[in-house]
């Protein structure tokens, strides 16, 4: 298994989530998880509109709650916004009440059906419960690793280019840990995406 792409047995846990889209199509589905933050997020949304790409950012509630200009200047770009749980919680930190709550926190600021798990893990009974609730769970078929230590902003545009195929979900972060990175790969792997002829989708 690769760290960049999920274990098999992960699909088998959560099966109605997405890992992947249509494969049958060139377009792949950029993601960003954990913003909005000032740091980041209007450098990525600023290289996201001169390659005409757009993506779905998945946002941490308490993050809206400081910098809700910038979780509506990604709506105004013409991006989707998903739940990421108000303070970035693990599912295996709450139970399923106290998780849903803190989920709940968040949508009441973010007023969407999309979902992806904090570090991609939830209890079982939380990830039907979200399903029962109306919420599509989004994991990913290529995680960037942009905000690891280890890695390079090399690192992190080969990690684009080796492990995506038609219908990814590639995850990336606006964060902290990811940003000095993302200054200098992002903009190569939308360069390279496009160039591969991939077409820029976000999730209905």
């Amino acid at each position: 298994m690769f760290i960049e792409q999920p274990a098999v047995y992960l699909r088998w846990i959560y099966p109605n989530a997405l890992w992947r889209m249509n494969p049958g199509e060139r377009a792949v589905y950029l993601t960003f998880d954990d913003g909005p933050i000032p740091e980041a997020t209007p450098f990525i949304l600023d290289t996201l509109e001169r390659f005409g790409a757009r993506a779905t950012f998945f946002m941490v509630g308490d993050n809206v709650r400081k910098y809700p200009h910038l979780m509506h200047e990604v709506l105004i770009r013409g991006h989707r916004i998903g739940n990421h749980t108000f303070n970035h919680i693990g599912g295996y930190c709450l139970g399923t009440s106290d998780y849903m709550q803190n989920v709940e926190q968040a949508d009441a600021l973010l007023k969407t059906n999309l979902f992806r798990p904090p570090r991609g893990w939830m209890r079982l009974a939380q990830y039907h419960m979200l399903r029962k609730q109306g919420y599509k769970v989004v994991m990913w078929d290529v995680v960037t690793r942009d905000y690891s230590r280890l890695l390079t902003a090399d690192d992190v545009l080969r990690n684009v280019q080796r492990f995506t195929r038609p219908g990814s979900i590639i995850t990336f972060h606006d964060s902290l840990k990811s940003i000095d990175k993302l200054k200098s790969a992002l903009p190569r792997a939308l360069q390279w995406l496009a160039q591969q002829g991939y077409e820029f989708r976000v999730f209905e």
